[in-house]
């Protein structure tokens, strides 16, 4: 059985997860790609480091509930306390401009918990394929507390009006995966 797609747009091709785990959005006139490091599996759930020069971040993802998906907890020296999350498609083609796409509304939540309603803000980077949407989130610290003790987290963006998206990724291992990104993180700030 294959892994559901997004639905978003079909991908062309599907990389592997850890490859899609080095993209990053950047600012700059082209996308970055991080080499990764200290990769580990935590059931569903994968940690690791992402290196590009001295530059480093860490990340808690799950890549595994859709083929051309991942969803992440990340985050970087000197503001481990501050993860951000962070959603990626990917597209099937390189995009031709950085930019922010659309902002609209978004919720998450775990199980039957707490509704975290925000923005979704959909974005491009020049030359990657893929699509990102970052979360901006009222109360993230009680999403990310109630991540680390439930089963599945849903996802919700207004694309339109009556145009919902639905993702759901599961939780397996997310606690363990966060803990590790955070401590190695921590470790990198000392």
């Amino acid at each position: 059985m294959s892994k559901p797609k997004s639905r978003l747009k079909p991908a062309l091709s599907v990389a592997a997860p850890l490859l899609l785990a080095t993209l990053l959005p950047q600012t700059s006139a082209t996308a970055a790609v991080y080499n990764t490091l200290d990769a580990e599996a935590h059931g569903q759930w994968q940690s690791l480091t992402l290196v590009l020069g001295e530059e480093r971040h860490y990340r808690a993802l799950e890549a595994s509930s859709y083929s051309d998906s991942l969803f992440s907890v990340n985050v970087t020296p000197a503001a481990c306390e501050r993860p951000w999350l962070e959603l990626r498609v990917d597209l099937g083609e390189r995009q031709a401009e950085s930019r922010v796409a659309n902002r609209v509304p978004g919720d998450l939540r775990v199980d039957h918990e707490t509704i975290h309603s925000g923005t979704a803000e959909f974005i491009t980077e020049r030359g990657d394929s893929g699509f990102y949407v970052q979360f901006l989130l009222e109360e993230p610290a009680l999403l990310l507390e109630e991540m680390r003790r439930g089963e599945t987290l849903r996802l919700r963006m207004m694309r339109a009006e009556d145009d919902p998206w639905f993702m759901v990724f599961s939780l397996e291992g997310a606690a363990e995966a966060m803990d590790r990104a955070r401590r190695q993180c921590l470790r990198d700030t000392d």
